[in-house]
């Protein structure tokens, strides 16, 4: 770990930076899905700093560890417990390039999942994303989960050898839907530690 890295809970001041990070991580596809849900006046961003600073859903604010290195955010980790049974996955209402995703994580259902590692361009290569899935163990085991989960695009080698290089191990992958979002990708990838 880099040190002169800190981790500190994440506030809802940290909207932007969580945007931001986590837009890196889904490689467009929040921005995509966000420039969807925008409404009048409103820009993709602007939906997605709202999202990040609410108290509740997946990507809350209350769901993120921030890493800081000499008072500057660097990256962010976002994750939280799965239910420990599979969500029911209705095809008739939930939008197709869903779909995968909540297949694969009804495979990991007691989990810790770990749904954001993102670091900032210019602070990738330090040790960080490290540092953050140390974190989300200590997390795992406080919320005394049984391992830990995260899905990544098999078009995405960087993050791919940065989790394997951790004990992540693949369990399984599904066909990524895209409908208009660009992505080198061909499957989503379940990995579990």
């Amino acid at each position: 770990m880099t040190p002169s890295l800190t981790l500190r809970p994440a506030t809802p001041a940290d909207a932007d930076d969580l945007a931001e990070l986590i837009n890196f991580a889904g490689d467009g596809l929040p921005l995509y899905l966000w420039q969807r849900m925008a409404e009048a006046g409103e820009t993709a961003w602007d939906v997605g700093r709202r999202r990040a600073s609410r108290d509740e859903g997946s990507f809350s604010w209350r769901n993120a560890v921030m890493a800081e290195i000499d008072g500057r955010v660097a990256a962010c980790l976002v994750g939280y417990p799965l239910a420990d049974r599979p969500e029911p996955v209705d095809y008739d209402t939930m939008p197709a390039m869903f779909v995968p995703l909540q297949e694969l994580e009804n495979q990991a259902a007691g989990t810790w999942y770990v749904n954001v590692v993102a670091a900032f361009p210019q602070f990738r290569g330090l040790g960080i994303g490290t540092g953050l899935l140390t974190e989300a163990e200590r997390l795992a085991r406080v919320t005394a989960r049984s391992g830990l989960s995260l899905i990544v695009s098999d078009s995405n080698a960087g993050a791919r050898r940065l989790y394997e290089r951790c004990g992540y191990v693949e369990r399984a992958r599904r066909p990524m839907v895209k409908d208009a979002w660009v992505n080198a990708g061909d499957n989503w990838v379940l990995l579990v530690k």
